[in-house]
């Protein structure tokens, strides 16, 4: 049973905690190679052909994550549920496999299994990002990511294919992902301003480097498929066009290591509109439409604390800011704050932390009935702390709280009336294997 297979995955983590050295950086960083407890994945080296693959420029990388949560106080419903999702990735670098310079493939398999408290909370974001993808609140197996990208100079280079968007975009050192390591809930893990954007779709893209160093600073502008999902090929979902670019800069402040990012979105699709009328839903009227969406965003993240220069770990904080225009995305404002820490103990180099708060400011959809309006939503705010234990290096269990005042005001019950619903504690496990 999954939920057998969890505590056992708990178990035996437990086990290895006790019974283990502490998990320390070595040489084996760079390769698959190593003992059971010090190598970087459950499997290894495959009797030293992954190494021979990884020199070729092909790597095969999956893992496997389990999330249990519990809404234990206030929310819409107080039981807990367990889910999981696994990924498998594939990435080809034609220079070193000895085709040509500059080129490189990748491949993302994905599927979930089970449930989440997603829809428990009455909050608009997701308390668990993890359970999202590859497709929500159903249990798929897709191909989500397959795209191509050719480098045509140092500087510059274009891509093409099938886009995984939430890895690509608004990226940030200590709250990004797809809540398989770090924050769970979603609006730690990217904007909500960029709900628009389809977590899996068509898109072409151009990637730029204004300087030598590909990690100093990153320009991008994407093409994107304004329709689109895991399960589909996409090509016969076309439905407008959507125009996305941002840019990540590499900033040191007082030598400690920073970066900084604004980026930007506009849609030509013809949306549902947030705002309906009664006649439309009881009667012929068309649904009302919405022509177009934008939003604008920024993020950043700071070191406050390096124990060794050049090396992603210490203490920080980051930050998130977006404005859309409010429909179709509900989520008009946003913006995000908090501290994140990577290997802060000296003898945990592979242990992750990080608190944070979020607010939302809801643009209320109403809906119009013939003798008043009626609204359902609010502003919504969320606290969430974490702590990535890494017992080994692939093997790493994260207990999390999260304590969420949702956006949603109240729930129909029938022959009971309205229930409204209070602020909402969330508690769960995670635990990831990489394989």
């Amino acid at each position: 049973m999954p939920r057998r297979a969890f505590r056992l995955v708990w178990a035996i983590g437990l086990s290895l905690l006790l019974a283990c050295e502490q998990v320390s950086a070595d040489d084996s960083a760079t390769t698959y190679s190593g003992d059971l407890f010090a190598r970087s994945t459950l499997t290894g080296d495959w009797l030293g052909y992954r190494n021979d693959l990884l020199a070729k420029g092909i790597t095969f990388d999956a893992h496997v994550t389990q999330v249990e949560q519990g809404v234990v106080s206030g929310g819409k419903n107080g039981s807990w549920e367990y889910g999981g999702r696994g990924e498998l990735t594939g990435n080809l670098d034609t220079e070193k496999a000895g085709l040509w310079p500059g080129g490189f493939l990748t491949a993302e398999l994905e599927g979930n299994w089970n449930n989440s408290v997603n829809g428990k909370t009455g909050a608009l974001m997701a308390v668990n990002t993890n359970q999202l993808f590859p497709v929500p609140a159903t249990n798929d197996v897709a191909l989500s990511n397959l795209t191509f990208a050719q480098f045509l100079s140092h500087y510059f280079g274009i891509s093409l294919g099938k886009f995984d968007t939430l890895p690509q975009g608004d990226n940030n050192a200590f709250a990004h992902g797809k809540g398989t390591s770090q924050f769970l809930n979603l609006g730690f893990n990217a904007n909500p301003v960029l709900l628009a954007v389809p977590s899996s779709t068509l898109a072409v893209g151009a990637l730029i480097l204004p300087t030598a160093d590909p990690n100093d600073c990153i320009l991008k502008a994407v093409l994107v498929s304004a329709k689109g999902k895991a399960t589909t090929s996409g090509f016969d979902d076309f439905d407008g066009a959507l125009f996305w670019g941002e840019g990540r800069k590499r900033l040191e402040v007082f030598d400690l290591m920073g970066h900084q990012l604004v980026g930007g979105l506009y849609s030509n699709r013809n949306y549902t509109s947030l705002d309906q009328r009664l006649a439309t839903v009881v009667g012929n009227q068309p649904i009302a439409k919405h022509d177009g969406t934008w939003s604008v965003y920024y993020n950043f993240d700071q070191y406050l604390y390096e124990p060794k220069k050049g090396v992603d770990q210490g203490l920080g904080v980051f930050g998130r800011f977006g404005a859309s225009q409010g429909n179709p995305n509900p989520a008009q404002y946003f913006y995000s704050i908090g501290l994140g820490s990577k290997g802060l103990i000296p003898t945990r180099e592979y242990d992750q932390g990080g608190l944070g708060y979020y607010y939302i400011s809801v643009r209320n959809p109403t809906f119009q009935r013939p003798l008043f309006t009626q609204s359902f939503l609010r502003d919504e705010w969320g606290f969430e702390g974490y702590y990535d234990i890494a017992l080994t290096r692939w093997l790493l269990v994260t207990p999390d709280v999260q304590v969420i005042g949702p956006s949603q005001r109240q729930k129909l019950v029938s022959f009971v009336g309205r229930q409204y619903i209070g602020t909402a504690t969330v508690l769960g496990v995670r635990v990831e294997v990489l394989l």
